[in-house]
């Protein structure tokens, strides 16, 4: 089963769609699941993604205004409960130690969350943390394009591929 994690697109607001070459990747009905971590910003960029796969889940992030989301969302995959958020919430962004209140507080195994601006991907207390990162001419990394796909594999385990490609990878 393959779940695509990412977040924070900002389109049309910081590029006006996303790269051919990456769009070239994603194949309606390849992925099972897709997990968005906010900053859609349109509700164009919803329904690309749900034109994708059949299960879509999307948090709202910080410039997500006219669109109904939640703030946060638990699923299940497998037998893993995963906690979705934007992150915006967490001050600072970003930090384990918020992250891991989080966490706790929605009881999941898995905490999927955006707004640090950087891909990280690391075990804290017998749990997982993922930040997959999506941006494009951002402040903080301009012009690069990074997401994850993330398979299960029976109940108990999981893998995740992490891709970041930079503007002439497009």
């Amino acid at each position: 089963m393959l779940v695509l994690v990412l977040g924070d697109l900002h389109i049309p607001f910081r590029r006006e769609s996303l790269p051919a070459k990456f769009k070239k990747l994603l194949i309606p009905g390849r992925i099972h699941h897709i997990l968005f971590t906010g900053n859609l910003t349109t509700k164009d960029s919803l329904d690309y993604l749900r034109s994708l796969a059949s299960d879509v889940h999307v948090v709202k992030g910080d410039f997500d205004e006219g669109i109904d989301l939640p703030e946060q969302k638990v699923i299940t995959v497998g037998q893993f409960r995963i906690g979705l958020i934007h992150g915006h919430q967490v001050i600072p962004w970003g930090d384990i130690d918020a992250l891991a209140t989080v966490q706790r507080h929605l009881d999941v195994d898995i905490l999927i969350s955006g707004q640090s601006h950087k891909f990280e991907a690391y075990e804290h207390g017998n749990r997982f943390f993922y930040q997959p990162w999506v941006s494009y001419r951002s402040l903080y990394a301009p012009r690069k394009i990074s997401y994850a796909i993330v398979r299960f594999n029976g109940h108990s385990k999981y893998y995740s591929y992490h891709l970041c490609l930079s503007v002439g990878q497009w």
